[in-house]
């Protein structure tokens, strides 16, 4: 029992984070370590698709940055100002000259990355909102690698709360009073069958 309550103390820590402390960055061995991670996933048809952009340096950053959108439901913001931005992103592609699409696998590296990036006191935001053409031009992407998703990590700099989901039924993540980010979260009744 004691290692299932250490995956879900890790899945209950593991939340989507969108204000980093720009001040701390991460190694690239680390980088490479999460990465390493997927090496251990689940494949459909075993073909293991999947590749990674590790975009690092601070001007990659910036040059990758306004290819992404930011949190839908906050309506007024445009992302994380100046000092708040990640230090890091793997950019999650699919090698089009092996297959056309990966089935489950892109969630389940995600999953493992973040896992493992909690674990590690880091945090991320998957991002699958962004500009594809801006974003292969920002860092060079080889045409043969197709953008899936975006991971941006970096060291927490807000606070994020589960909550459950109130009698409106109403999903969506907000902040409350304090500036903390509330995510609502369905309890295990209404999830079973």
């Amino acid at each position: 029992m004691d290692k299932f309550l250490l995956v879900k103390e890790l899945l209950e820590r593991d939340r989507s984070v969108r204000r980093f402390d720009a001040s701390r960055g991460i190694g690239a061995d680390v980088l490479k370590n999460l990465v390493g991670l997927t090496c251990l996933c689940a494949s459909g048809r075993n073909l293991q698709p999947l590749r990674y952009r590790i975009v690092s340096s601070a001007d990659e950053c910036a040059r990758l940055f306004p290819s992404l959108a930011w949190a839908g439901y906050y309506k007024d913001w445009a992302g994380p100002a100046e000092g708040e931005r990640p230090t890091a992103y793997l950019v999650q592609c699919i090698d089009t000259e092996l297959a056309a699409d990966c089935l489950c696998d892109d969630g389940l590296h995600l999953q493992a990355i973040t896992l493992g990036a909690t674990a590690l006191g880091l945090s991320g935001c998957i991002i699958k909102a962004f500009n594809k053409a801006k974003l292969v031009d920002a860092i060079g992407l080889p045409e043969r690698y197709k953008p899936l998703y975006v991971l941006a990590l970096g060291y927490a700099a807000e606070e994020v709360k589960l909550v459950g989901i109130g009698e409106d039924g109403d999903y969506k993540y907000y902040r409350d009073a304090d500036d903390a980010q509330c995510v609502p979260k369905r309890p295990l009744s209404d999830i079973l069958i």
